[in-house]
């Protein structure tokens, strides 16, 4: 598709797009509790030519579009649309006015990015071709996430590849990030409760101190990305949490550390749940102490098809001109775009959306998180150059 075709379809809907963003962004809604969202979008979709909208789950929209100049392949595209458990601080003009919720990461954007994506390709349906599959998807912020619903409800049968995109607050609007392999980490959590035997702060021993075993394990954990990991492998264990004792002269019988582990492949990853049970259990055992590992799984590493990306980052540099394209290494942090991407093709970029105040941005998940409406213009024409180039290859 011509770029002047898009740039100028998108430049047309823009105004509208920042619309729905505004909207959203003033009601947000945390996961698994989008109701009002999803009504608003299935409405917004009804309005378009020639979709056919269906609902997955309670508190999702799939759009559906088919092509009339032929058969294609069929892409699908993805927004995650709930919002966090923060209380904004911005100051916008239309900031939250549900108290304690606040679209902090971003996804008012790509939701109204890909209704804006679905409007553009729904007034285009002549000259296309392949179909097209819209979906908005719940709960991505919360494990075990809307996407694994999604894909148990079938919203990927007979869809040739997915596309991602995520507006990042801390990178230039302009620039377009992408990443070959694993793109995102898996983000799991643990607890290690170690039982000893609880006494009086005077006599140390006649009791066994759960405290100072655990504060052992705590730092023996970091052992295991040092020196059992291969220097080659990305990886990250954080102790986060340790609550132990209650009062000042008595020496604790239980210590429970928690923790976040972060792994770019699944192989690795139960590699560090194995050492964390050993570790823990053998300092506890050398102190007459017991330990439990809980050990949860959160989502699975996102990994970008190395053939599918390698097709889009040079489609993305040929029609992005004024842009610039960049292969990035994978961040560590999680996201459940992964459930799709387990199942077919799939390629997640980041796109820049920085918005500073005074020379001061603030992160994702921050009370003062904004974004460069700017970078909505890209999202769009991402989407529809991407999907459309991918819908026509044979």
């Amino acid at each position: 598709m011509q770029k002047k075709t898009v740039t100028t379809m998108t430049e047309d809907i823009f105004p509208q797009v920042v619309k729905w963003r505004r909207h959203l962004h003033q009601h947000p809604e945390l996961s698994f509790e989008e109701y009002e969202t999803s009504t608003f979008i299935e409405e917004q979709l009804h309005t378009f030519e020639g979709l056919e909208v269906t609902r997955p789950t309670k508190t999702s929209v799939v759009g559906r579009l088919k092509g009339l100049a032929g058969d294609g392949k069929t892409i699908a595209m993805r927004a995650d649309i709930d919002a966090l458990p923060i209380h904004e601080e911005t100051g916008i003009d239309f900031e939250s006015k549900t108290e304690g919720k606040m679209h902090a990461c971003g996804h008012d954007g790509h939701t109204s990015v890909l209704l804006g994506t679905a409007k553009i390709l729904s007034e285009m349906r002549k000259s296309l071709t392949g179909e097209f599959i819209f979906i908005f998807q719940h709960a991505e912020e919360l494990p075990p996430g809307g996407a694994q619903e999604m894909v148990e409800a079938g919203v990927l049968e007979g869809v040739d590849c997915i596309l991602g995109m995520h507006l990042w607050s801390h990178v230039p609007v302009g620039e377009i990030q992408i990443t070959k392999g694993p793109m995102s980490a898996a983000s799991d959590i643990f607890d290690i409760t170690v039982k000893g035997k609880s006494g009086h702060a005077s006599q140390p021993d006649g009791a066994i101190d759960a405290l100072a075993i655990g504060s052992q394990i705590v730092s023996n954990l970091q052992q295991i990305v040092s020196r059992v990991l291969s220097p080659l492998d990305s990886a990250v264990v954080s102790c986060t949490r340790f609550h132990s004792g209650d009062a000042y002269n008595v020496i604790p019988d239980q210590a429970i550390i928690g923790g976040s582990v972060r792994t770019l492949s699944n192989e690795v990853r139960e590699q560090i749940k194995v050492n964390l049970e050993r570790i823990s259990n053998s300092i506890a055992e050398a102190h007459g102490a017991s330990a439990e590992l809980s050990y949860e799984y959160g989502y699975d590493p996102v990994y970008n098809n190395i053939d599918l990306t390698t097709e889009v980052h040079k489609h993305l540099t040929n029609f992005f001109t004024d842009e610039t394209i960049e292969e990035v290494p994978p961040v560590m942090g999680g996201e459940d775009f992964s459930a799709f991407s387990n199942i077919i093709p799939g390629c997640y970029i980041g796109i820049g959306a920085l918005k500073e105040r005074d020379g001061i941005f603030y992160p994702h998940h921050h009370p003062r998180f904004e974004i460069n409406e700017k970078a909505l213009k890209i999202g769009i024409s991402y989407f529809v150059s991407t999907a459309t180039f991918l819908s026509s290859q044979k």
